[in-house]
C-alpha cells in the first residue's frame, strides 16, 4: 500500500495576520485533532502538500504526520483552498484510533465502461451520478477507492447504492442512516440530440397597390418583349 509522509511543526503565531505571513512564506497553517487529545495548531510546507495532492490516493489513505519526533496516523479531513489561486488557505488532519470507525469520502472508479451493453450494443451512454461515496470503516479497512463494473447494465438501467459491491469491514455512511437505497450511483441513457432552431423569417407585408404596382409593371414587360419579338 502506498504510505504518504507530511512534515509538520507546531505552529506558534495565532490570528490572521500570522497566517498571510505564513504564506507568503510559502508555509500553509493547519490543524490536527481527534481521538480526545487536544487540537494542536501546525504549520506545513505548502508546495509539498501540493504535489501530495496531485495523488488521487492521498485524499483516502492514512498518513502519517511527523510534528518534531513525534509520528501521528490521521487523514485528511478539510482542505481549504483559495478562490481564484492556486494556493491553499488551511488544512485539516484528524487523528485516528486503530479501534474507532472512521467516515471518509472516497472516489468511485467506474471501470469497464467500453465494454458495457447499454452501450456497446444499444447505443447509449453513461452518466456518472456520483464521483466519490460517503463511507464508514476502521482504519485498517480504508479502501483507496470503490470500483463499479458497467458491464452488464443496459439501456434505461441504473446502478444503485445497494448494487455496490463493498470490502469487508466498509460500510455506505448514507445506508447505515437510513439513506434511500435505491439512489442511483451511475445510469446508461440514450445521448439527446438538441436540434438547433432555424430562425423563421417572417415574409415582409405588401400592400394592395404595391401588388399592383408590381403586376402592372410585370404586364408592361411582357408586352415590350412580344413588341421586340414581332419585328
Amino acid at each position: 500500500m502506498q504510505q504518504f509522509e507530511i512534515i509538520a511543526e507546531p505552529r506558534i503565531g495565532t490570528g490572521k495576520g500570522d497566517s498571510r505571513r505564513l504564506r507568503r512564506d510559502g508555509k500553509l497553517p493547519g490543524i490536527i485533532y481527534g481521538t480526545d487529545k487536544e487540537a494542536m495548531a501546525i504549520v506545513l510546507d505548502q508546495n509539498a502538500l501540493i504535489h501530495q495532492l496531485e495523488n488521487e490516493a492521498f485524499y483516502s489513505h492514512i498518513l502519517s504526520v511527523r510534528i518534531g519526533t513525534e509520528e501521528v496516523k490521521a487523514v485528511l479531513k478539510d482542505l481549504h483552498r483559495h478562490p481564484y489561486k492556486p494556493t491553499l488557505i488551511h488544512v485539516d488532519f484528524l487523528r485516528i484510533s486503530e479501534t474507532e470507525k472512521i467516515t471518509m469520502r472516497v472516489p468511485i472508479h467506474f471501470i469497464n465502461e467500453a465494454a458495457c451493453v447499454g452501450v456497446k450494443t444499444e447505443g447509449g451512454v453513461i452518466s456518472h451520478i456520483m464521483t466519490e461515496l460517503e463511507i464508514s470503516c476502521l482504519p485498517k479497512d480504508l479502501p483507496e477507492y470503490i470500483s463499479v463494473d458497467m458491464t452488464d447494465i443496459k439501456l434505461g438501467a441504473a446502478v444503485h447504492l445497494t448494487d455496490l459491491h463493498l470490502p469487508a469491514g466498509v460500510e455506505i455512511y448514507a445506508l447505515s442512516h437510513g439513506g434511500d437505497p435505491n439512489r442511483a450511483v451511475a445510469s446508461v441513457h440514450i445521448q439527446k440530440v438538441i436540434e438547433e432552431e432555424v430562425p423563421v423569417v417572417a415574409a415582409e407585408a405588401v400592400t394592395p397597390e404595391a401588388a399592383a404596382a408590381a403586376a402592372a409593371a410585370a404586364e408592361a414587360s411582357t408586352v415590350k418583349t412580344d413588341d421586340k419579338e414581332k419585328d
